[in-house]
């Protein structure tokens, strides 16, 4: 089967141009080729291979997130803003898969006469399907984020969440871990508060942060939100106060229900102006709604941490303090809603993909109708060819061995289209090395999924020191596959997919 027809060089001019806009001042790329009709923005790589397949020399493409990026975390640079300002169309994935600094650029600098397009967003109606996020780190204290629910009017509009006032025998410090283990501290109770003691969200978003009390006993942290719309205008919609029980020594208030474990949220609803917490039960994965004064969210012995030696942190205390966390878990920002977002992953959906910009390509440029639809059909037929071969491939997988362990929870819908399962993602808790008995617990999962092999993604090396040594000493392959990017050695979709279902096939297989 061949490859693509026609593969456009700009994502990757684009790829290097963003690496070294700090460094070198690059300030643009070429226009492009001089039948490009259309100037096109994309949110990923991946998006603007698609999009150069259907578009072929009628459309120049860049890519916003360059190769190695993980548009979870990309912060756009000036050089991605002047691009974005020449589009005249803008495609992103949605469903919250890009970081919302990348939206927001989105918004501020695209010229209001260009579309912006999110393609899962109606995958459905191209023939696509999506699925829930499934999250469970089984880590053994509640994993608490911070969630914002209903809308709000206004294109690019987010919800301001502030803490306003603590009470508590300690400081307590709300902060999220990069992805190169330096922290940002949203809220900081030990200077007093004011405005910088806030983060934002956009509309049915959740995110992953760490919460870090210096002392046990009982707290109150009241927190409030505010619309911010792009134009800075700003509304007041709801406050409330809610209760955290710090060491084993804190009791709860009588009658309250105690979360104390699985996942939940401190939340605002941005319609109704409500404070709550949102649960996710263990068992039957139910989400239940708990108000701030009927809830406490437990902080047990067992949390208690040591502030670590590295400078970035001593924002905690001194090194060797005793400090008590809920862990952010997931590294990095990891910022999204309830729907999985690499729909990708599934050939199936990066057909409906295809469709959606083929319409919208025709929409923006009616004269390149013909162009479009015989690049889209052309593509379509290596997408089904691609999508038998990764399918064929993959069931030559031992049914016993099907079992992905990766670094990022990005492959659900792989796993659900081509017969996996998915035992794991390794998320190693942000700010410390991992306990010794954290370590065994890995190597017990390991063990007991008798899985031959773990994946990393390139781009998220970082993330993978704990699951290499481990894996190592469990003497289980360590391989490698592609979730949200591509690198040096992967330029376009079909090597992604296709490398990626020969590496879980060679890593997986009998012989693995």
């Amino acid at each position: 089967m061949r490859g693509h027809p026609r593969r456009t060089t700009t994502a990757a001019l684009a790829a290097a141009c963003a690496l070294l806009t700090e460094a070198t001042g690059c300030s643009g790329l070429p226009s492009g080729s001089s039948d490009a009709e259309l100037t096109v923005s994309t949110t990923t790589a991946i998006i603007a291979d698609l999009v150069g397949q259907v578009g072929g020399d009628r459309v120049d493409v860049t890519s916003i997130v360059p190769h190695h990026g993980d548009p979870h975390s990309y912060e756009p640079s000036p050089g991605d803003a002047a691009r974005v300002s020449e589009a005249d169309l803008v495609f992103s994935n949605g469903l919250l898969l890009e970081e919302p600094g990348i939206m927001k650029m989105v918004h501020n600098n695209a010229p209001r006469s260009a579309p912006k397009i999110g393609l899962a967003e109606k995958l459905e109606q191209y023939g696509g399907t999506v699925m829930k996020l499934e999250e469970d780190l089984g880590l053994d204290v509640l994993w608490l984020g911070w969630a914002v629910e209903g809308e709000v009017a206004g294109d690019g509009s987010q919800v301001r969440t502030s803490a306003t006032k603590l009470e508590g025998p300690g400081e307590l410090r709300v902060y999220l871990t990069d992805t190169l283990g330096k922290p940002k501290v949203y809220v900081d109770s030990a200077d007093g508060f004011d405005a910088s003691d806030s983060f934002a969200l956009p509309p049915e978003a959740h995110t992953h942060v760490n919460w870090a009390f210096s002392e046990p006993g009982t707290y109150r942290l009241t927190v409030e939100g505010r619309t911010a719309t792009l134009e800075g205008k700003s509304e007041e919609i709801g406050s409330g106060t809610f209760t955290f029980t710090v060491g084993d020594a804190a009791e709860p208030p009588a009658g309250a229900t105690v979360l104390d474990g699985g996942h939940a949220d401190v939340a605002l609803n941005a319609e109704t102006g409500k404070v709550y917490v949102r649960a996710d039960d263990e068992k039957s994965g139910a989400r239940t709604r708990h108000p701030a004064d009927k809830v406490v969210l437990n902080v047990p012995a067992r949390a208690k941490e040591s502030v670590p030696k590295e400078q970035a942190y001593n924002f905690l205390g001194e090194a060797g303090d005793d400090v008590w966390v809920l862990p952010q878990a997931v590294i990095g920002k990891h910022v999204h809603g309830d729907m999985d977002p690499h729909a990708w992953e599934d050939v199936a959906n990066a057909e409906a993909y295809v469709r959606r910009i083929e319409a919208e390509l025709i929409k923006a440029d009616p004269d390149g109708r013909a162009t479009y639809e015989k690049n889209a059909a052309a593509y379509l037929k290596t997408l089904g060819a691609l999508d038998q071969e990764v399918a064929k491939k993959l069931a030559t997988v031992p049914e016993r061995n099907r079992k992905l362990i990766t670094t990022h929870d990005a492959f659900g819908y792989l796993a659900k289209a081509y017969g996996m399962e998915i035992a794991g993602f390794v998320v190693p808790v942000p700010s410390r090395e991992p306990s010794a008995a954290e370590v065994e617990e890995l190597g017990n999962t390991i063990r007991e999924k008798q899985a031959p092999s773990v994946f990393l993604e390139p781009n998220l090396a970082a993330r993978a020191d704990i699951l290499r040594r481990v894996a190592e000493d469990q003497e289980v392959g360590v391989c490698t596959i592609y979730g949200d990017s591509f690198d040096d050695k992967v330029h376009d979709y079909v090597s992604m997919m296709r490398h990626n279902a020969n590496e879980l096939a060679k890593c997986l297989g009998g012989d693995a």
